[in-house]
């Protein structure tokens, strides 16, 4: 609780006994109370706005990442047939020049 020990909390109440008197300190020590859970309650909202923020963003964040049902991957793509090279017409395999001059 903030770091301080038994001894430091009960010095804590006798000087405010003193300062403030029998009469008011448990008014002061309502208010306290109020304020302390006003100040949780405005916390705990902050934190729930903060993470619902949190949440919509890694939502969009993943929307964007996945891509629509409608459109094929990749592998759905119909393979197209190779090119072939423009530099390599005049260029035959000497092996098959042979075989063909004997037939």
């Amino acid at each position: 609780m903030f770091g301080i020990g038994m001894p430091e909390l009960l010095v804590i109440l006798v000087v405010a006994l003193l300062i403030f008197g029998p009469k008011k300190l448990p008014d002061l020590a309502r208010s306290l109370g109020r304020g302390l859970a006003e100040f949780k309650r405005a916390s705990q909202d902050f934190k729930s706005t903060i993470d619902m923020e949190m949440e919509k963003e890694e939502k969009a964040k993943d929307d964007i990442v996945k891509p629509p049902p409608s459109i094929p991957g990749p592998s759905a793509a119909v393979p197209t047939p190779p090119v072939p090279d423009p530099g390599d017409e005049g260029k035959q395999d000497p092996v098959d020049n042979k075989s063909e001059k004997t037939s």
